[in-house]
């Protein structure tokens, strides 16, 4: 059995306690991962703090920094292939996703690589003739990063690419479930050059993210999950008085109109919904479809449910592999048929596959008659869609914002006015009209409402691991009139 280590100020290191990592497609365990403990968080956290205040991090210029990740981007790149086949051996996630996933991940650390010497202040026009201020972009300090399991590898870029570039040091939480990929990353990110305790990775429970979150040393908290593990992060950042930044979950609405190109719809809902076995928090899980052709949409979409190949994650002829984990299983099969019960009819799918492993088939159901199924509101993080109808532009819309979350959402229709008036209308982070999952380094993505706050991606990213300085400078050779004398 393979075994893992933590990495904590430059060195790698075992844990107290162990446990199990299981393969989704077999539900055995293959892999050993140290359980880091709270001395563990509190090595790691005075490592960054220590590099954080080092010259050999702190005095780097920040081309120099642009460069350290420029080597890592080509390290990530060279390696990408065995991480792909470790986050599928890990996750679940088919091998097709994660080959082409982490082969863009390299692209991020350059897109932050490059951005690292163009983080720039400011001078103000201030309104007192003596004086010269300027701003100053600052690193705000050490930052707790916490990933999921899934696209881990990605959704850590977005994070330490930033912050390194912004020139913080980092601690990284990865998910007690399936981690050995960020544990590999450790590894590759030890060759690239950076100074030690720069980046730390360990990973563990609830009890491991509360010790992080609430050190004293953490200044920034870079989150995503769920919204409840949210909650608990920002009442544990009122010890140390971190910012946070939070990407969430999503309940993400797909619109299709009559004069859509229905081909290019179904394909991108599908894709949207079935990918990553429906394990992406900006899942397509709502189609909300014109009534007019809410009959064709559905046959397609069953049609090409039915005809998915599922299969082995390492077999490249799969297109849907297992969940990740026995729970997220049965908590699909548990809402599907409580939606059921509440009226909503099942097109096609519906129960865990009898085989080895965590499967679960894309599934359909029709919730036309069920507006208030819970399927149409709690995020399943699984192959699951729930279809709603709709007569007009005004009712879509309604139905697009019935919801808590507010973090993707998609629009298919020809129409360019009606494009214009979804988008300005749609409360959501990022909007997709006549596509569906395109993301880029350069495009910041984030949420509204329950699902999160800040941005992810983009300048914006890397301005938000930055604090501003105001500088003043008094420039008259005149001496300082003492306040004291009365003129």
């Amino acid at each position: 059995m393979q075994r893992f280590q933590n990495y904590i100020g430059g060195t790698f290191r075992d844990g107290d306690t162990w446990f199990e990592s299981v393969d989704p497609s077999t539900g055995e365990a293959w892999a050993q991962i140290p359980a880091a403990s709270q001395a563990d968080v509190d090595q790691a956290v005075m490592a960054a703090d220590k590099a954080f205040n080092s010259p050999e991090w702190a005095s780097l210029t920040a081309t120099a920094r642009g460069k350290l990740l420029y080597r890592l981007a080509d390290l990530i790149a060279e390696n990408a292939p065995g991480l792909a086949e470790l986050e599928t051996r890990d996750t679940g996630k088919i091998i097709r996703e994660t080959s082409a996933q982490i082969a863009y991940v390299a692209d991020y650390y350059r897109y932050y690589a490059g951005l690292a010497d163009k983080i720039e202040g400011a001078h103000l026009p201030i309104d007192k003739p003596d004086m010269e201020v300027w701003l100053r972009r600052e690193p705000v300090g050490v930052v707790a990063a916490i990933v999921p399991w899934n696209s881990q590898l990605f959704l850590s870029a977005v994070k330490i690419g930033p912050a390194l570039a912004a020139g913080c040091t980092v601690v990284l939480k990865a998910s007690e479930e399936a981690p050995a990929p960020m544990l590999e990353f450790a590894r590759i990110f030890h060759k690239a050059g950076f100074p030690e305790g720069v980046l730390n990775v360990l990973t563990g429970g609830p009890d491991v993210g509360a010790a992080l979150t609430r050190h004293e040393r953490i200044a920034h908290v870079a989150f995503t999950g769920g919204p409840e593990t949210a909650r608990h992060i920002v009442r544990n950042s009122a010890e140390n008085l971190a910012s946070t930044s939070l990407e969430l979950g999503g309940k993400s609405p797909f619109i299709v109109f009559e004069d859509a190109d229905l081909d290019s719809a179904v394909n991108a809902q599908v894709s949207g919904i079935f990918a990553a076995s429906g394990q992406s928090c900006v899942a397509g899980s709502r189609l909300v479809v014109q009534a007019s052709i809410k009959d064709a949409v559905l046959d397609r979409l069953r049609q090409k449910a039915e005809s998915v190949v599922i299969g082995a994650p390492d077999e490249m002829a799969t297109e849907v592999g297992p969940l990740c984990t026995q729970r997220q299983q049965n908590w699909a099969a548990e809402l599907v048929t409580r939606s059921q019960a509440q009226g909503a009819q099942l097109i096609t799918g519906g129960q865990p596959l009898d085989r080895a492993g965590f499967y679960f088939p894309p599934t359909i159901l029709d919730c036309s008659r069920a507006r208030d199924a819970d399927c149409l509101t709690h995020e399943f993080f699984g192959p699951v869609l729930s279809v709603v109808s709709f007569e007009t532009e005004d009712e879509a819309i309604a139905i697009a914002n019935d919801t808590r979350f507010g973090l993707a959402s998609g629009v298919f229709t020809q129409n360019l006015t009606r494009a214009h008036r979804m988008v300005r209308s749609i409360r959501a982070g990022i909007v997709w009209v006549n596509t569906y999952r395109a993301v880029s380094p350069i495009a910041p993505f984030g949420g509204h409402g329950l699902s999160g706050h800040g941005r992810e991606g983009g300048l914006q990213a890397a301005l938000d691991y930055t604090k501003i300085k105001s500088v003043w400078l008094r420039t008259s050779d005149d001496p300082i009139p003492d306040p004291f004398v009365m003129r």
